[in-house]
């Protein structure tokens, strides 16, 4: 049973609660720019282990009849057709998705507005096609001097320029598809003309991380650091809260830079701020639901080394630079560890060494750790994934999950009928395969029974694992990481197949 760390049940109480408070504080109209991932925050569930991916979300349905969505997309961004890499999706087909999230869950998205709109003919088109969906969209313009202007932003000429967004609840949630596409500066632009309507109105910020009332060098506050490192977001004291306080609390560069900024608009818009610092703008709960400081230590720290491996991955693959690893080294060693506090890693690359080829390690949650070869017949990770399987099930590890006689034709249809460059089969080819012999193997169904008991488990490859491959751990829930080395020297690495 996973070590739990935090309390999720707590947190949604007291999230919720404080957000209702913040409400009131503004007189009943607040405008909530939302940072980080409103659903699957899969890196809030595994350095606070007992967070759950949804809680966000869940915390938002608490407060649905008080609450509406507004959903900021860049307008350049659909224009270059710029795409998330988590998901490989372009943001304008990802706003789509997350409406559809949002209503599933109960919610009022309320509008769309395209930002730093210039006429982009993508962004005219897309605007078409959500008005079409029966989606309100509207418009807000580049400012020249954009932040550091002020007279010019908060006048006729700046935030004057832009629609004015109609919304009809207390609660304005404000979210994007990635970062960049002008939440804050849309919550702005709201508060002024609401301010100019004669309406109270506050701005908020909720961000996870980082957790503003944990030490600096918390591993959990280093692990956000880590995720975020080809950003180059770096924590900090946050120097307003000190002076003003006298205590420390933690923000990031980017909101400590631009508050004095923020706060000069707050205060010409509304006469007077509200805040004495960016952490005063935060709405966050998360540090004060940790149960468990040891659990969430160990869990961010492994969080830390997979971030490690990623970048070294990502540099092999041409995707990016030294940048974020050398940037990740440098949080290792505030944080005391190094790759050998993964277990999994010297597990795979020592069965690598030992056959000569790919070879795969996951540990179980009583210590045990499990490795797979490449064979013949299956690569790796479906042997290390069918391994897995039946360590979980009970079942002997002399049992053959799939026969060769089930695998065989499946390799032929690959190679001969469609073409694949390869006779190994991807991990979803194992598992349909395994889900077809469950109905009438008694093995193959106990081992399927187990897919769920995955989530949560470490894994590592000795070689870059294919798109596929990954993508099936990830769906898993299995924390993957792999050597920074593909399986053959060729320039040319396929994704499928």
């Amino acid at each position: 049973m996973q070590q739990i760390g935090f309390d999720n049940e707590k947190y949604l109480k007291t999230q919720s609660e404080h957000i209702r408070n913040r409400i009131d504080a503004f007189g009943g109209k607040l405008y909530m720019e939302f940072g980080g991932k409103l659903f699957d925050d899969y890196h809030a569930a595994r350095v606070l282990p007992g967070f759950q991916p949804d809680s966000k979300i869940r915390m938002l349905r608490e407060l649905k009849d008080q609450c509406e969505i507004i959903i900021a997309i860049h307008a350049g961004d659909i224009e270059k057709n710029k795409i998330r890499g988590d998901l490989g999706i372009t943001y304008d087909m990802d706003l789509l998705r997350l409406a559809d999230e949002f209503r599933a869950n109960g919610l009022m998205v309320g509008s769309v507005v395209l930002t730093r709109f210039a006429g982009q003919p993508s962004a005219v088109a897309y605007q078409k096609k959500l008005e079409s969906l029966g989606i309100r969209v509207y418009r807000h313009y580049a400012i020249p001097g954009y932040p550091s202007d002020i007279p010019l932003i908060v006048s006729d000429e700046g935030f004057g320029r832009n629609d004015y967004i109609e919304t009809s609840r207390p609660l304005v949630v404000v979210t994007a598809p990635g970062p960049g596409s002008g939440k804050m500066a849309t919550c702005l632009s709201q508060l002024y003309h609401e301010h100019r309507r004669g309406v109270r109105a506050g701005y908020a910020k909720f961000e996870t991380f980082p957790v503003w009332n944990l030490p600096l060098n918390h591993p959990v506050n280093l692990a956000y650091e880590a995720a975020t490192a080809d950003l180059d977001d770096i924590n900090e004291i946050d120097p307003f809260h000190l002076e003003a306080y006298g205590t420390t609390a933690v923000n990031y560069n980017r909101d400590i830079a631009v508050f004095p900024v923020l706060n000069a608009m707050l205060e010409r818009i509304q006469g007077t701020s509200p805040y004495r610092s960016p952490t005063d703008m935060g709405v966050n709960m998360v540090g004060n639901c940790i149960c468990d400081d040891s659990v969430c230590r160990s869990a961010a720290n492994q969080e830390i080394i997979r971030r490690f491996y990623a970048a070294l991955c990502e540099r092999r693959k041409g995707d990016a630079g030294d940048g974020p690893v050398l940037k990740i080294e440098l949080l290792m060693k505030k944080a005391g560890i190094s790759v050998q506090d993964r277990p999994v890693a010297e597990a795979a690359c020592r069965r690598a060494a030992e056959t000569g080829a790919p070879a795969a390690a996951m540990q179980m949650e009583n210590g045990q750790i499990l490795t797979g070869k490449t064979s013949p017949l299956l690569g790796a990770s479906s042997a290390l994934l069918l391994n897995a399987l039946k360590y979980l099930a009970g079942i002997d590890d002399a049992v053959e999950l799939l026969s060769p006689e089930i695998i065989a034709p499946i390799q032929e249809l690959k190679v001969r009928r469609l073409g694949g460059h390869s006779s190994l089969l991807h991990l979803n080819e194992i598992l349909i395969a395994l889900s077809i012999a469950a109905v009438t193997d008694d093995n193959a169904r106990r081992a399927m029974d187990q897919l769920d008991n995955l989530r949560g488990l470490e894994a590592h490859s000795s070689v870059i694992l294919s798109q596929i491959d990954s993508s099936v751990f990830r769906k898993l829930g299995v924390n993957l990481t792999c050597e920074p080395h593909y399986e053959s020297k060729k320039l040319y690495h396929r994704t499928g197949f």
